[in-house]
């Protein structure tokens, strides 16, 4: 690839990653508007926790989304630390409601929306995940590879939380929807703390910084 032909593709990577930030927050509304409310309606810790999880994966799609719009390593970096905060205080809220859940047992009803949500969310995520990994090395952005792996944890906790709410559905163990939300906020906390690292996946090169400088001075 030429040089000239570097600055077009890098906006064509900036679009892709845009795009699939705004394809991340339509499913997670949906998912986590889902999620919460028949998670309360039947009573399930790890059911309202996967759907906090969704509006945390909401917010970290508009962070990359937001920082798109003009890219720079001080904004990477204030965005890394939105994703991992976000993270922390979602696992906060999962662990002590697992532990309330499990210490009061607290029995959970059937939930045919969660299942069915938790289902389609195994086909989705992945995708997803997929693809913006391919964007993150693509532009070397440590932003887009975490958000990729936020959107993987979503595929992994969408089949604890399948295996949680069928547990209890079919053999009536209540206590594997807690146990289920207590995965949850582990894995949650992990990813937290990696993000606030500045730990990515991708060493891609980046575009050179005179065909940056040129992009935006237009030298």
């Amino acid at each position: 690839m030429t040089s000239a032909a570097l600055p077009a593709r890098r906006i064509d990577l900036e679009r892709t990653a845009r795009l699939l930030a705004y394809a991340t927050i339509g499913w997670n509304t949906i998912e986590a508007v889902v999620a919460v409310v028949s998670g309360i309606a039947a009573g399930s810790v790890a059911l309202v926790g996967f759907g906090l999880d969704s509006v945390v994966e909401v917010g970290s799609a508009v962070i990359v989304a937001w920082q798109f719009r003009g890219v720079s390593e001080d904004r990477d970096a204030r965005a890394l630390r939105l994703i991992a905060i976000s993270f922390f205080v979602l696992a906060a809220y999962i662990a002590f409601d697992s532990v309330r859940a499990l210490a009061g047992g607290d029995h959970a009803a059937t939930s045919v929306a969660g299942i069915v949500i938790a289902s389609l969310s195994l086909l989705v995520m992945p995708a997803l995940a997929f693809a913006k990994r391919r964007t993150a090395v693509a532009l070397g952005s440590r932003t887009v590879a975490a958000d990729s792996r936020q959107t993987m944890l979503c595929t992994y906790l969408s089949a604890v939380l399948l295996a949680g709410l069928a547990l209890n559905a079919l053999l009536g163990w209540w206590w594997a929807d807690p146990l289920a939300a207590l995965a949850i906020a582990a894995v949650a906390a992990n990813e937290g703390r990696e993000a606030w690292r500045g730990d990515d996946c991708c060493e891609a090169p980046r575009v050179s910084p005179h065909i940056e400088t040129k992009r935006s001075g237009r030298e």
